[in-house]
C-alpha cells in the first residue's frame, strides 16, 4: 500500500510594511547671524558717517585689508575687513547671504561652531587676499564663501540622511559657487579672498562639521550629533595653522 504524506506549509509571516516617521530638525534661533548682520550694519552707518563729517572713511582706513600696513605689523587687518563694506549694494548683498545661509547653518552647527566658521572663513580669504590681490580689500564675502562651503560639506557627509534633497543642495552651491567665481573675475574684485574664504569654510567644516545620526524609538526619532568637541578643536586649529603659515610666509 502506497502511502502519502503531506507536510502544512509553514505559516506565513506578516510582512511589515515601512513607515513615515517625523524627525525633528533643530530649531535653534540664530542669534549669532543677526548679531553679526546688526554689528556689520553698524559699522556701515559709521562709514557713512565718517566720510560725511570728517570727509573720511575712518573705519576702512583702520581696517581694510591693506598688504603693505599689514606688512607693518597690523595684523587685525586679517579680520577686521569682513565688517566692512565699500557700498550699498555691496553689504546688501553680503548681509542678504549671510541672512539666508548663515539662518540655515546656526541651526546646524550651534552658534560656538557657527562662529568659528564665520571667522576662520574670513582669516583664511584675507590671508590669501593678502598673498594674491594688490591694493585693499573689504567685504563679508571672504566669510560668506566659507558659510557656501560649509553648507556643501554638511549636506556630503549627511547624504545618506538627507538623499535626494543633498544631491540638489550640493548641485545648487555649486551652480553658486560657480556663477560667483565666474563673476568675481571682474575688475574691482577680490576673487583671491572668495577662493581662500571657500578652502577655510571647507577645510574647517571637513573635520568640524555635524555627523547625524537619527535615534530614539518609533515614532519618536531625533538627531544625534556623532561630532566630538576634539574634532571641533582640531579642525579649528588645522585652519589657523594652514592659513597661519601661509600669512607668516608672506609676512617674513
Amino acid at each position: 500500500m502506497n502511502e502519502i504524506f503531506s507536510e502544512r506549509p509553514p505559516q506565513e509571516q506578516p510582512v511589515s510594511q515601512p513607515q513615515m516617521a517625523r524627525v525633528a530638525m533643530p530649531s535653534l534661533a540664530p542669534t549669532a547671524t543677526y548679531v553679526i548682520l546688526g554689528f556689520t550694519a553698524l559699522i556701515y552707518l559709521s562709514q557713512l558717517a565718517s566720510a560725511a563729517l570728517i570727509g573720511k572713511d575712518l573705519p576702512l582706513l583702520l581696517g581694510a585689508r591693506v598688504t603693505e600696513l599689514i606688512l607693518e605689523g597690523q595684523w587685525w587687518r586679517f579680520l577686521t575687513p569682513v565688517f566692512l563694506h565699500g557700498s550699498a549694494a555691496h553689504i546688501f548683498f553680503n548681509m542678504y547671504a549671510l541672512l539666508s545661509i548663515g539662518s540655515f547653518l546656526e541651526r546646524h552647527l550651534g552658534r560656538g561652531r557657527f562662529l568659528l566658521l564665520y571667522f576662520l572663513s574670513a582669516f583664511a580669504g584675507n590671508v590669501f587676499s593678502f598673498l594674491l590681490t594688490e591694493g585693499y580689500s573689504v567685504g563679508a564675502s571672504t566669510a560668506v564663501f566659507g558659510l557656501v562651503a560649509a553648507e556643501a560639506v554638511f549636506f556630503y557627509q549627511n547624504r545618506k540622511l538627507f538623499g535626494e534633497q543633498a544631491k540638489q543642495a550640493l548641485g545648487n552651491v555649486l551652480f553658486i559657487v560657480v556663477v560667483n567665481l565666474l563673476i568675481g573675475l571682474s575688475p574691482g574684485i577680490d576673487n583671491w579672498g572668495h577662493v581662500g574664504g571657500l578652502l577655510g569654510g571647507a577645510m574647517f567644516s571637513w573635520f568640524a562639521g555635524p555627523l547625524w545620526k537619527v535615534a530614539g524609538i518609533f515614532p519618536n526619532f531625533h538627531l544625534e550629533d556623532q561630532r566630538e568637541l576634539r574634532e571641533v578643536v582640531m579642525g579649528a586649529s588645522a585652519t589657523i595653522l594652514v592659513f597661519g603659515a601661509l600669512a607668516a610666509a608672506g609676512l617674513f
